[in-house]
């Protein structure tokens, strides 16, 4: 079990990768369109729940782990400068922070409610 205080400075740290990659976004490429429809992408991994609480829990972990987002900006801006690719790792890491600001954390395989951060809901 995580204790409140944890689970706060959690939830802020997530708000302050949320924040800070808002921002960098918008002084990067400061198209709203772009934003509005890729922030909510990864949540399509949820769907993997209609399989099964384990398929459900591995596609939604690899779309809210911090790795991906960071992998897709490191290649964009390390090969070919991509800067579409360095949209797309800054939404990305705006879309975990802020999950993770409102407690949907990783999942377990035990069911979506089941996260690092706790149990979501009462």
């Amino acid at each position: 079990m995580i204790s409140k205080n944890l689970k706060g400075m959690l939830r802020l740290e997530a708000a302050a990768i949320f924040t800070f990659s808002s921002i960098v976004y918008f002084q990067y490429n400061p198209d709203w369109l772009l934003f509005a429809l890729l922030f909510l992408l990864p949540d399509l991994a949820m769907l993997g729940y209609l399989a099964s609480n384990k398929t459900g829990a591995i596609l939604y972990n690899i779309t809210h782990s911090l790795i991906y987002p960071a992998l897709c900006l490191s290649i964009s801006w390390l090969a070919p400068k991509s800067e579409l690719g360095i949209s797309i790792g800054l939404i990305w890491f705006a879309h975990v922070g802020f999950d993770r600001t409102l407690g949907y954390g990783l999942k377990y395989a035990s069911g979506f409610k089941h996260t690092h951060l706790g149990i979501i809901g009462r």
